[in-house]
């Protein structure tokens, strides 16, 4: 398994802009048959923070994600909604998924 959290750090006023594009793709990236958890989540104390949580089945799995049409818009445009490029960490699953 690949797991990570990424954390994007939003313009204020693009902020809500950001949240419904990525709503949209939520329920559409679970689906995906590499993905093994997907949770978007938005910060109480800083809400232009959102936080990502993903567990894909493999490396290669998340490629196949991010070579999707609306990734690449997306990664191409990114900077139109964040204040600085997103920081990822990949972290190891202790835990089994769900």
């Amino acid at each position: 398994m690949y797991a990570f959290i990424l954390h994007a750090h939003t313009r204020p006023e693009q902020a809500e802009a950001f949240e419904r594009l990525f709503r949209a793709y939520v329920e559409p990236s679970r689906a995906e048959p590499g993905c093994i958890e997907y949770h978007m989540l938005r910060d109480v104390q800083d809400p232009t923070l959102f936080i990502f949580y993903e567990v894909w089945a493999s490396r290669e799995a998340l490629a196949e994600h991010m070579a999707l049409p609306h990734m690449r818009e997306f990664h191409e445009r990114r900077m139109d909604y964040l204040r600085r490029d997103v920081e990822l960490r990949e972290i190891e699953m202790l835990s089994s998924a769900r």
